[in-house]
């Protein structure tokens, strides 16, 4: 095994009202240093049931919410070992997860993206699951097979999938019919191409008011990258790597043209300039349409003066609908004195997490990676899921590289000094690529 070495990486956010085990903030240790949100951030000083396996949860919000409600129904079947979460800060997680697991103290159960899987793979900070994920009754072909790809490393399993959370688009009803925009018979926007786009846009430029934006989208960091990861990909922009993972194949003259046409929508006025938070923007009704993360899904069907509808990415170039989007997955990090049985007992429960308990998890918003779980009448019957869950197979998912991370980071800040007319496009897509050659080395 790798030598595991420190990690300073991007973050996670993990809220919660309630600790999963049952117990209220003030029972926890008075040591604990924990913020409002019921996030913590000294994990090693949280109080723990040594008759439990500790859950380092990521998810802030609404999704801790419904994460909170698998896990109190999994604890409920009384398990040979029931689950104790904790919830870490985002900004903090994968750095603490990585100096813990180094100690050799880390939790029994974590939670990774998909696209901080290889690092954490090559760090030797998870163990393959195979052996327990048999035990357990697990039938890898019914896991989507982006994602049974995306968790497997030399043939081994190192994670077990939980979702596609991806970037789709959502809109308000009373802004189109304002508009005199139709919906098809699905009830969804027709859009296969970037005229029939900018048709809509114009017409709901028209009905906008002071304050208000035709289409919410921020100015800088993962948003407006999601949308250009998009329209790359639709115009047939070749991998970022090659298989290796060691080059950079980056098509830059593609790269060019979907950073042009993202720019192009401020440029016409089509968003505002500005935004901060485009999520809210549009939950507040001063918005009609928005690109934002499957996630939101929950928290605008909470928002009584919100109509509203959901779809897939459009397509805009090349009859494509590639989208962007990253995954959650559960993960058994490295512990030192773990036993056999709890090792199985935690890949019972993640089992158990990703599929009895994958439709409760799916009222987030987020796709399951289940397939029987899609396909169930449980989850067909949940509003909104059904028009966006093809994005699950449509999307490309982050490049299978332990350096993915570093790379984001590169991507999102030169492309925001992109929008923000800093740089020109060309000369921003040439650091870009220049500084991608550096992470991968």
């Amino acid at each position: 095994m790798k030598k595991i070495q420190s990690v300073i990486g991007i973050m996670i956010i993990l809220t919660a009202a309630v600790f999963a085990d049952g117990k209220s903030r003030s029972a926890q240790s008075a040591a604990v240093d924990m913020n409002q949100d019921g996030t913590v951030n000294n994990p090693e000083a949280v109080s723990l049931d040594k008759n439990k396996l500790v859950f380092w949860s990521l998810f802030s919000g609404g999704d801790g919410t419904f994460m909170d409600k698998i896990l109190s129904s999994y604890n409920a079947t009384n398990p040979p070992k029931q689950v104790q979460s904790i919830m870490l800060v985002w900004a903090d997680y994968y750095t603490k997860l990585m100096t813990a697991v180094s100690a050799k103290k880390g939790p029994d159960i974590g939670i990774s993206h998909i696209s901080k899987l290889p690092e954490l793979v090559a760090q030797g900070a998870v163990v393959p699951i195979d052996k327990y994920a048999k035990k357990a009754g697990v039938d890898w072909s019914k896991y989507t097979p982006e994602m049974n790809a995306g968790v497997t490393f030399n043939g081994k399993h190192y994670a077990m999938p939980l979702d596609t959370h991806a970037e789709i688009l959502y809109f308000n009803k009373d802004w189109l019919s304002k508009a005199g925009i139709p919906l098809n018979a699905a009830g969804q926007l027709s859009v296969k191409n970037t005229a029939e786009f900018t048709s809509v846009l114009e017409k709901l430029k028209q009905v906008a008011g002071d304050g208000q934006s035709p289409l919410a989208l921020t100015q800088t960091g993962d948003d407006p990258y999601r949308v250009w990861w998009a329209v790359y990909f639709q115009m047939g922009g070749t991998p970022l790597v090659n298989a290796a993972g060691d080059k950079v194949t980056l098509d830059t003259a593609a790269a060019e043209k979907a950073a042009d046409y993202i720019k192009s929508l401020w440029s016409s006025g089509y968003i505002l300039k500005g935004i901060v938070d485009h999520q809210k923007l549009f939950q507040g009704g001063n918005a009609g349409i928005v690109f934002g993360g499957t996630w939101a899904t929950g928290a605008f069907e909470q928002t009584q003066s919100l109509r509203f509808g959901a779809q897939a990415f459009p397509s805009l170039f090349n009859n494509s609908e590639a989208c962007w989007a990253d995954a959650h997955t559960f993960i058994i990090p490295v512990k030192k004195g773990r036993s056999e049985a709890d090792t199985q007992a935690a890949v019972n429960f993640i089992y158990w997490a990703s599929t009895k308990g994958a439709t409760t998890w799916a009222g987030s918003g987020q796709i399951p990676s289940n397939l029987d779980v899609q396909e169930s009448a449980s989850y067909k019957a949940l509003p909104y899921r059904s028009s966006y869950m093809r994005a699950a197979s449509t999307a490309v998912l982050p490049s299978k590289n332990e350096h993915f991370y570093a790379m984001k980071d590169t991507m999102i800040r030169n492309l925001d000094t992109i929008w923000t007319g800093q740089v020109s496009t060309a000369q921003g897509i040439k650091t870009l690529k220049s500084e991608l050659e550096e992470a991968v080395q």
